[in-house]
This record gives C-alpha cells, sequence and structure tokens, in this order.
C-alpha cells in the first residue's frame, strides 16, 4: 500500500534556500523576461514570463528527484518526439540499451517508466502490486469509443476487484478448465475439417475457431460457421478500435480537453472515429447479452459466464444497471482481449511453421511416435510431447501478441534501485524486449525450439516467454491457462493431420512469406499464403469421423 506521506511539494512557492541554490539560473530567467517585456507587447511579454516561472517551477521539483536514467525531454513535448509512429518497441528498447532496463521519459507531461527486463516488471508489477495496478486515465479508449466497462481498461478498485474475481472464478480453476476441454476440442477438430474443405480461408478458419470457443464460454452461443453475425460484429469492432486509435488520435490521452472538441471542427475526425467505435462496442456488448438475458427469462439460456452472473444478480436483488454493465464488461472481454491475441498467436504459428518445415517435419515425428495414426492428440498427450512444447513456447516468444502490454498506472510516489518514481507515472512493460534480449535468447529473430532442448528444466522454467506475454500482477490475463491449452490442442491437431507447405503462383513457384508482424497494439502477422492439404484419406476420414463424434456429444 502507499505510504500516507509524501514528500514536500512545491505548489505555494519556491523556497529561499533552492532560489539561493539555483541563482545563476533564476538570474538568467529574470534578464530574458526583462528583455521580453522590453521589446514585446504586454500580453505576449506576460505570456513568456509565466512559461519561464513555469518552467523554473517544475526544474526545481524535478531536481528534488533522482528519476531512473532516460533520454532528455523537451519542455512540453517531453520525449514523444523521439518515438517512432511504428514499432516503438524498438525504440524503447534502445533507450534500455543506452540508460538500462528502468527508463524514465515524460510523454508531454506525463511520467513515463519503461521496463526492459523481467526482472524490474516481476518487481514492480507483481511484487508492488499494490501500487501498480491501476491504469492511465484511457480517455480514447473509455470515454469517446465505450470501452470503460472492460477489465482491461477497469481503474483499481472496488469494480476491478469485482470482475477479476469473476474471471478468476471462471478460468482459473481446475475443475473449469476441464469442463471447458469439449469445447476446445469440438472447435479444434471444426477447425481441422474447415481446413480440409476450404484451406485457401485458413486465417477466416481461425477466427471463426477463436470466436466459437469464447463466444461459448461467455454466452453458450454456438458458431455454426463462416459469417456468424456475432463474430463478424466483435471482428470488426477490434479492428476499428485499432484503428481508431491511432498515435495521432491519442494526443486526447494527454490533452483530455481535446474531447470537447465540436465535431465540425477541422481536427475533430478522430472524435467522429471514436464515436463511429462506441456505437460498434455497443452492439458488441448489448447483443449477445440480450439474447442470454431473454433466453434466461424463457428458459432456454444454454450455460454460460453470463447465465450465472445474471442468476446470481436476480436471486440476490442486486440486478442495477450498473450491475449489467459489469457482466456485459466481463463477457465482453473474453472476446475482445481474448480471441484477438490467441489469433495472433494460432497465425504465427502457422507463419512459423510455413518458414520451417524442419521444425514442422520433427514435432510431427514425435507426434507419430507417441499418438500414432488412429487418433487425434488430447490434452493428456502434453507431458509426453517436449519438442511441441518447446515449438509452442517458441511461438509465443519470437510474436508476444501485445508487444508493449497495457500500461500500468503508479498510484502514489515509489522508490527503486534508489531512484524515485512519481506518483501518477505510466508504466510501460516492454514484452517485446523482454523476449528478444540477446542475453537471454541468442539470435532472439531466429525461431527456434531447439533453445530450450538445450536448457536445464530451471533454466527453461526461467526464461519461458509465457511467464510475460500475458501480462503482470494483478492485472495478468485471467484466461492465460485456457488461451496456452487451446493453442497447443490446435497446434497439435493440425501437425498430425496436415500437410503445410508454400503456396504457388500462377507459374508454379513457391510464394515465401516474409516474417513481419503489423505494427500497433496487438502484433498481428501480415497477411501472407500458404497451403494446406489433409496427409491422406485417411487422414480425413478420421478428422470427418472425431468431427462429427464431437459435434452429437456437445
Amino acid at each position: 500500500m502507499c505510504p500516507s506521506y509524501s514528500r514536500t511539494s512545491y505548489k505555494l512557492g519556491v523556497p529561499v534556500d533552492m532560489l539561493l541554490t539555483h541563482f545563476p539560473i533564476f538570474l538568467k530567467m529574470a534578464v530574458w523576461s526583462q528583455l521580453a517585456l522590453a521589446t514585446s507587447s504586454a500580453p505576449i511579454a506576460l505570456v513568456a514570463l509565466l512559461i519561464i516561472i513555469g518552467a523554473y517551477v517544475r526544474y526545481v521539483k524535478s531536481a528534488k528527484y533522482r528519476y531512473p536514467p532516460g533520454p532528455v525531454a523537451l519542455p512540453l513535448l517531453g520525449n514523444v518526439h523521439q518515438l517512432p509512429m511504428e514499432y516503438q518497441q524498438r525504440r524503447l528498447a534502445e533507450w534500455g540499451g543506452i540508460y538500462g532496463d528502468i527508463v524514465f521519459a515524460r510523454f508531454f507531461r506525463t511520467p513515463v517508466v519503461v521496463l526492459n527486463s523481467k526482472e524490474a516488471a516481476v518487481e514492480l508489477l507483481e511484487k508492488r502490486s499494490g501500487k501498480y495496478s491501476d491504469r492511465p486515465p484511457f480517455v480514447l479508449l473509455k470515454e469517446l469509443m465505450g470501452w470503460d466497462s472492460v477489465l482491461n481498461n477497469l481503474p483499481y478498485g472496488e469494480r476491478f476487484r469485482k470482475q477479476r474475481k469473476w474471471l478468476h472464478d471462471a478460468f482459473l480453476s481446475k475443475d473449469a478448465l476441464v469442463n471447458y476441454r469439449p469445447i476446445q476440442r469440438r472447435e479444434t477438430y471444426t477447425l481441422l475439417s474447415e481446413l480440409c474443405d476450404k484451406p485457401e480461408l485458413f486465417m477466416d478458419h481461425i477466427v471463426r475457431w477463436a470466436a466459437a470457443m469464447v463466444l461459448d464460454i461467455a454466452y453458450g452461443y454456438r458458431v455454426t460457421g463462416l459469417g456468424d453475425e456475432l463474430v463478424e460484429t466483435a471482428e470488426r469492432t477490434t479492428v476499428e478500435t485499432v484503428i481508431a486509435g491511432s498515435p495521432g488520435s491519442m494526443l486526447v490521452d494527454f490533452f483530455p480537453i481535446l474531447k470537447g472538441i465540436p465535431l465540425w471542427m477541422p481536427g475533430s475526425g478522430f472524435k467522429r472515429q471514436a464515436l463511429y467505435v462506441r456505437s460498434l462496442v455497443r452492439r458488441t456488448l448489448d447483443t449477445p447479452y440480450e439474447m442470454v438475458k431473454r433466453d434466461l427469462m424463457a428458459g432456454t439460456a444454454a450455460p454460460s459466464l453470463t447465465v450465472t452472473l445474471l442468476e446470481e444478480a436476480l436471486a440476490e436483488g442486486k440486478l442495477t444497471a450498473d450491475y449489467e454493465e459489469d457482466i456485459k464488461g466481463a463477457a465482453g472481454v473474453i472476446y475482445a482481449a481474448g480471441s484477438d491475441t490467441t489469433v495472433t498467436t494460432m497465425k504465427t504459428f502457422v507463419l512459423a511453421m510455413v518458414l520451417h518445415p524442419n521444425v514442422y517435419q520433427r514435432a510431427r515425428a514425435e507426434l507419430d511416435r507417441v499418438i500414432g495414426p488412429e487418433r487425434l492428440p488430447d490434452f493428456e498427450d502434453r507431458e509426453s510431447l517436449p519438442y511441441l512444447e518447446c515449438v509452442v513456447r517458441e511461438v509465443f516468444r519470437w510474436n508476444p501478441p501485445v508487444p508493449l502490454g497495457v500500461p500500468h498506472r503508479l498510484s502514489c510516489d515509489d522508490v527503486y534501485r534508489g531512484y524515485d518514481i512519481p506518483d501518477g507515472s505510466m508504466v510501460i512493460p516492454n514484452i517485446w524486449w523482454m523476449t528478444h534480449n540477446p542475453d537471454v535468447y541468442p539470435n532472439p529473430e531466429r525461431f527456434d525450439p531447439d533453445r530450450y532442448m538445450q536448457m536445464s528444466a530451471e533454466d527453461t522454467a526461467r526464461v519461458d516467454p509465457r511467464d510475460v506475454v500475458f501480462g503482470f500482477g494483478r492485472r495478468i490475463c485471467p484466461g492465460q491457462a485456457f488461451a496456452d491449452a487451446s493453442v497447443w490442442l490446435a497446434a497439435a491437431s493440425i501437425i498430425a493431420t496436415m500437410d503445410l507447405s508454400f503456396a504457388k503462383d500462377d507459374f508454379g513457384r513457391d510464394i515465401i512469406p516474409d516474417a513481419a508482424f503489423v505494427s500497433g497494439f496487438v502484433s498481428h502477422p501480415k497477411e501472407f499464403k500458404c497451403a494446406f492439404r489433409p496427409r491422406s484419406d485417411r487422414t480425413q476420414s478420421l478428422i470427418a469421423h472425431t468431427n462429427a463424434i464431437n459435434i452429437v456429444a456437445s
């Protein structure tokens, strides 16, 4: 918890001892202000004088603190001008190489702490999670786009703890995870069947696979195929959210006054786009919830998280409008945050396997040896497939789905390694660098599952990328175990049953995709082509038979 005391502030003026200590600086400021008064009109001179005094007061206040090292900041801009528009995680990693694994910067007037090592992230975001579990204001996402009721964006407090408990109960108990296995099997076998029928649409099949699992868990809703309305609406919402959340649009997060710009005024395009996204967000959160509520009243609702929460609220007489918003947010975040990152990981897996056929064949040989041709892989096989485990681990490391995580916010002053970290700091874990630091992972750009096979069990556990890619502390993704298991089963099933190779162009030449990823909040692989086909007629019959059995059973 935060201590009840804090350092002396200088809100009312500059102490005399500070004034004497910095007299030469203050004298220069006074001279500059007199020159401004002598050569300019009074209003301009007054503004210049106020700016100078404000800059000096901030300088004196900052001089009292020993911040972590970082790049020199400009007045007003801070260090934001030094960030590129794309792949910002790389610039933050460069700062880490110069200043160390904890870097202090300013984005406009907001203090920012960048954590470039797992050690620093664990120490602050986990061991001191009571101080570091808040979120920045997120004016664009929350106030304008309407993502204010989902767990990812909630400020740390009672509402956050309520939703977090709901999702922990739904995803962290072993019984709950075991109960989800029939859903994971059903949708994975459906994915295999779709890859047999229309392999060229593999990216659409992956989106449907991920969405179908979470929509069943969240709402008891069964996705029957491509083109499902709920899947398309939610996919469109997440895509438009990313587009509307460009760096230029996010200026409103640092200057909230911009949210009041009239829609007719030049420069208000970001606001119009955000309000359009807001309509999509409402549809994504409201439509499935109202469907479940209607079915529950009719006695026809399938089991789901939303049904459980609604029944509890109705039984206790607390289903207020605010409570309904929390239920919508808890169920909605499963899709919005869960399926998009799972899709990214599965697309990354496919890309890695296309580019590294030797890895694919080695994993297949292990599956053939352990499982044989008479059945498909299942969860109980996982401990017997160590090389496949290394492949999945390397997929998460090679392209962490959310390179910079979701920023935390420090709720009170703190001290770390002798450095002062001020209250209100935005804290950014550079997950991409944590998984690409060559001191931890030699040749980090290379996809190499063997790097783990050559480690001891202790070292493998110490550098497991899954310990960082799902976040830290009280903000860690509650669906981590479910997502990891879903990716494992799909990867194992694809390797066991499908031949995977380069697609061909019109001249029969291999189309070799680039190992490239889209810049942004979520690091999707760039669009690429590949060729899926079942290993044999016998394998295709096995897929069809297993798929039919699981559809009937569920």
